[in-house]
């Protein structure tokens, strides 16, 4: 046994891989019930008597080709040098779709160990799996685990541990129905766990030769003759060989196919009571997966979300709002008692507590958004939508599977756009990068329920909720308008795993929740905090010195230079404009600075509401002012974090400019179009 391993997690979508490997680690790596959620490797280490193991989280896979980014990822870890054993997490419940990757890992010839996880919910099914009998079918250990029970860990670590000098199967002991009479020279069955057809064999056998002679440096012959056979454009480039004769097209088909009927006869020989699983999952889908009534359907469930948020968060804001006035008076109170100047009196409780505070009292709200979202995503819905959402994006030129980064950014555009790697084709990629800031994260709901509450009433819940409907249908129309410009357009289909429904997982969600509410405390004391410094500061000094009407501020007179810009939609106050410069930093600066820049001090209590209210009453500023508010802050640039994502992940500066000048225009629009339709009534 090593001293050190290097153990690669690999598994298809939503196996269960991320929380094994979250088990093992003690990472808090984002675990959910739906696919896309690992885009890259991840690394962690544990101890396993008195050795250090390496342990590295892959992105899921349906198979070793290499089409999208996550397979990529995937296949060249596995490929390296750098992996000394490979544990295939498989989904026990769903076995058969599993297990083709399974027999692909096998014919690597590395060192492979099958956890079949959720055994839990195999036996709450009333389905049995022959554990003797599975592993003497493919040659390698077979252990039992449930991951979020945190069972079978130590038995599935220690047959890695063990297995990892292996490079051949173990005694092997089954044959192919369809070929007990097979003529092939050579008995593979004794060798391999997939053996194929007699004509496909013979290919491979001759394969094998040429690449022996050409490439002896290449360990598993086998892997790559067969990825000749499938035309496997990587391999081919790599490893050229000219046998025309033999490879005259591409046999990934029959090699698929063959895969499957071997696929078959496991599943025959390993799972007892297959008969009697719960079909549970297939009548709930018949209602939400409904063609017609699946996408009201989820805009009721999101409308239901934004219920709890309003109801519930409002609740419990009111109580760190009591708070908030409590320690600004109080704070004020002291610094005056002490004989502190006016100036420093004025930046502590006017910037700094005005400005973070008054984003902190958000939280109630953000924390029941993020809690509904966690549940959704961990019993399997969000899955759903995608599949929903199928047809609506064939008909815009985009895959149901670039929806996946839509909802993503509900909670955050950052990840949101890292997810759009699982895209195939480039310009699907471009074109969801550039759509996607159009989804409401949860950093614009501070600016929806500040405003939506204090110029809609009763109304504010609606009003709010139509942000998000307006986000989804302004990015589907873009993307409309760009397939329908787009001449090298493709053909998009779906390839999408919908989950068994299963009760949410307490730990993922608290896990979930918790590092959502910490990014947000972070940012707050970080990115919100020295805004609020800056903001107060440039609104307070001009260039005569401190200033004590802040119409003679730098921020007034940056702000004037833009206003005839936002004049036309409604937002021609210096002080909106100057909000919404300090929101490209990040987007629950706006209310921070709105506070700071109108002076009102703990703007989100009803007092400050109703202040505020009466300040913007007085400069014109109404409901369709405050609505194409929204609308703007809803649709132009998205935060920096995010605009260096974009940068990132499509390598262009020149693209990165192109979008956030395109977002700038289409928030402009917008804000255009519904401002003067609200001034109608």
């Amino acid at each position: 046994m090593k001293e050190e391993l290097n153990i690669g997690f690999i598994g298809n979508p939503n196996c269960g891989k991320t929380t094994l490997f979250n088990a093992y680690t003690g990472a808090k790596l984002k675990v959910a019930n739906w696919p896309g959620v690992t885009v890259e490797k991840r690394e962690g280490a544990m101890k396993y008597h008195e050795h250090v193991y390496k342990l590295v989280d892959l992105p899921g896979i349906y198979s070793l080709t290499s089409y999208t980014m996550e397979e990529k990822v995937s296949r060249n870890y596995i490929l390296s040098d750098d992996v000394d054993v490979i544990i295939d997490v498989v989904d026990a419940s769903a076995l058969e779709r599993n297990l083709y990757l399974t027999l692909q890992l096998i014919e690597l010839g590395k060192p492979v160990v099958l956890a079949l996880n959720m055994m839990d919910i195999v036996e709450e099914r009333g389905m049995e799996i022959d554990l003797h009998r599975l592993p003497e079918m493919l040659g390698i250990p077979v252990v039992g685990v449930s991951a979020r029970k945190k069972t079978g860990l130590e038995i599935l670590m220690h047959a890695a541990a063990h297995h990892s000098e292996m490079k051949r199967p173990d005694k092997i002991v089954h044959q192919h129905k369809i070929r007990k009479e097979s003529q092939h020279k050579h008995n593979h069955h004794e060798e391999y766990a997939m053996v194929y057809s007699d004509v496909i064999e013979d290919k491979i056998d001759l394969i094998s030769e040429e690449l022996e002679k050409q490439y002896p440096e290449l360990v598993n012959l086998r892997w790559y003759a067969i990825k000749h056979l499938e035309m496997d454009q990587e391999i081919q480039e790599n490893y050229p060989i000219d046998m025309p004769e033999v490879i005259d097209r591409s046999y990934e088909k029959d090699i698929i196919n063959e895969k499957y009927d071997f696929i078959e006869e496991i599943i025959e020989e390993v799972v007892v009571n297959k008969s009697k699983k719960v079909a549970k999952t297939d009548k709930i889908d018949s209602l939400l997966t409904h063609p017609f009534l699946g996408l009201p359907i989820f805009l009721g469930v999101m409308a239901i979300v934004f219920f709890l948020t309003f109801t519930v968060g409002d609740f419990l804001k009111g109580y760190l709002e009591i708070a908030l006035d409590w320690i600004s008076s109080g704070t004020l109170s002291g610094l005056e008692a002490l004989g502190t100047h006016p100036m420093l009196n004025s930046l502590i409780v006017d910037g700094i507590i005005t400005g973070v505070g008054g984003i902190l009292t958000f939280l109630p709200n953000i924390f029941i958004l993020f809690l509904a979202l966690a549940f959704l995503e961990d019993s399997g819905y969000m899955s759903r939508v995608a599949y929903v959402m199928d047809g609506i994006m064939g008909k815009i030129g985009l895959s149901g599977r670039a929806f996946i980064p839509m909802l993503l950014g509900f909670g955050c555009t950052v990840p949101a756009i890292m997810a759009s790697r699982a895209l195939e084709n480039r310009r699907d990629r471009f074109k969801t990068i550039l759509i996607t800031p159009f989804m409401s994260c949860s950093a614009r709901l501070p600016i929806y329920v500040l405003f939506s509450e204090m110029f809609f009433g009763d109304q504010a819940m609606l009003v709010a909720y139509s942000m998000y409907v307006l986000g989804i249908a302004v990015a589907i129309l873009v993307a409309f308008v760009m397939s329908r410009l787009d001449k090298k357009q493709e053909d998009n289909m779906l390839l999408i795993e919908l989950p068994e429904y299963k009760a949410p997982n307490a730990r993922s969600i608290a896990i979930y929740v918790w590092e959502k509410v910490k990014d947000y405390l972070t940012k707050a004391g970080t990115t919100i905090f020295v805004a609020s410094v800056i903001m107060w500061v440039i609104s307070n000094v001009g260039f005569t010195g401190f200033v004590t009407d802040m119409g003679d501020s730098f921020a007034a007179n940056i702000g004037k230079i833009l206003v005839p810009i936002f004049a036309p939609i409604g937002l021609g106050h210096w002080q909106i404009v100057v909000a919404l410069i300090s929101g490209i930093a990040a987007k629950e600066i706006v209310v921070a600075s709105c506070g700071v820049l109108f002076g009102i001090g703990n703007i989100n209590s009803e007092q400050g509401m109703s202040d505020m209210v009466a300040v913007l009453a007085g400069v014109g500023f109404g409901a369709a002012n405050a609505y194409a508010l929204m609308t703007f802050c809803l649709l132009y640039v998205p935060c920096a974090a995010a605009i260096a994502t974009v940068k990132k992940e499509t390598e262009s500066r020149k693209y990165t400019l192109c979008a956030v000048g395109f977002q700038l225009a289409v928030a402009w629009v917008m804000a255009f179009i519904v401002y003067h339709i609200g001034r109608m009534f």
